[in-house]
């Protein structure tokens, strides 16, 4: 390629860019009364720098090909940082290596830039293979914590080239650009995934969500989302796990859950945003869930309200794991607004809004699982009469 061509196609691809992270993301139509969904994604990997993804030396790069290629943005966490919102974004790139890195957006909607270099995350004395899904909490003590599942060679298995461990990567900041690096987690299960810290300390102690393997991909045994307690977050241990939120057979964590980002707390408890698991004919499918637990106590959960949150629709059904919603990051504004961040399909990250008052009716509201199909029939069935009398009387002029 000739220099002024190489010139021309550059102009092109930041003019390509420029254009798709200014935007504006809409409300998309007929909501369902809890969230509103957004037309576009809100970070995906064209959202990558261009000086993130190609040479732009014209005597090493001529063609002006991809270097170093972006695969997916996904399963990000969120803070609000002084008036900005900020996701700390999985971004994978062609070489199935995470890193972390930080988007910014001036309303937490649209108009999401990364930051000009990803975090290079410090390491320790076993340096991981590969770090993904970190959450992040502002915690009373005055640091800003992620917690990330990092992944090393189970070196058990010299000879099976995917066996791994999963571990609770602890890391600590104050604004999301020079962190500190904590030893990880040390528990009594073979493997953590899905670790997530509680804002604020419970008896004086820091309070972790975990979630106990027993294998890198299997939860196994009576694994759900459970708590333990450690004294500092400097070589955190925790020495014993109490079950929160366990799997249940037929419903949308059978097959495995895990605590989405830090809940947020309320005036009626504290409100818990997760992922569940379930099989089904086209393989597994990951949606979103909620429950609130005691404000005093948040280990022990109050309200379940039945049934799956968020789950993926229409083309965020389609990536590198298809059929699947995540989330592992959140924001409730001053203003009440709650922006919920979930990557759909391992893929691309979305937003959806809500309020929190929404929210609090959503969770003390909406009916329980009922259990079985007949209890469930019946439940609806209760529903249907109560509103068919309610249009009778009040709506006769609504055709049904």
């Amino acid at each position: 390629m000739e220099k002024v061509a190489f010139d021309k196609k550059l102009k092109e691809l930041f003019e390509q860019y420029n254009e798709l992270i200014t935007r504006p993301n809409k409300i998309q139509g007929n909501g369902n009364g809890i969230f509103d969904r957004y037309e576009n994604p809100a970070i995906t990997r064209n959202h990558a720098p261009v000086f993130w993804r190609y040479d732009l030396n014209y005597e090493t790069n001529p063609n002006l090909m991809t270097r170093l290629g972006i695969n997916t943005t996904f399963n990000a966490g969120a803070i609000k940082l002084n008036g900005k919102y900020l996701m700390v974004v999985r971004t994978e790139g062609f070489d199935v290596k995470s890193i972390f890195a930080v988007a910014e957006s001036p309303n937490g909607i649209d108009n999401w830039k990364f930051w000009d270099h990803p975090i290079v995350m410090p390491v320790t004395d076993d340096p991981e293979m590969n770090v993904y899904d970190c959450r992040l909490t502002q915690h009373e003590d005055g640091w800003i914590y992620g917690l990330f599942c990092a992944e090393r060679k189970d070196l058990s298995q010299p000879d099976d080239s995917s066996a791994a461990l999963a571990s609770c990567g602890i890391a600590r900041t104050k604004d999301l650009v020079n962190w500190e690096r904590l030893a990880d987690l040390k528990s009594t299960a073979a493997q953590q995934r899905n670790c997530v810290l509680h804002p604020e300390f419970v008896n004086g102690k820091y309070m972790i969500y975990t979630r106990p393997q027993k294998g890198f991909i299997d939860t196994g045994g009576d694994s759900g989302i459970c708590v333990g307690f450690t004294e500092s977050m400097v070589d955190a241990e925790i020495n014993e796990e109490i079950m929160v939120d366990p799997r249940q057979y037929h419903t949308v964590k059978e097959v495995k859950n895990g605590q989405g980002p830090a809940p947020i707390k309320t005036e009626h408890g504290w409100i818990h945003l997760a992922h569940g698991v379930r099989r089904t004919a086209a393989g597994l499918r990951y949606t979103l869930y909620t429950f609130l637990t005691d404000l005093n106590e948040p280990w022990k959960v109050i309200r379940r309200p039945g049934g799956h949150f968020i789950e993926p629709i229409k083309t965020e059904r389609v990536g590198d794991v298809s059929n699947v919603t995540f989330s592992n990051g959140w924001i409730l504004d001053d203003d009440g607004t709650v922006f919920i961040y979930y990557a759909s399909s391992d893929t691309r990250m979305h937003v959806a809004t809500t309020t929190i008052d929404k929210l609090i009716d959503y969770v003390l509201n909406t009916p329980e699982d009922a259990g079985r199909t007949q209890l469930c029939a019946a439940q609806r069935d209760e529903l249907i009469t109560k509103n068919l009398d309610i249009l009778k009387e009040q709506y006769p002029d609504i055709e049904f």
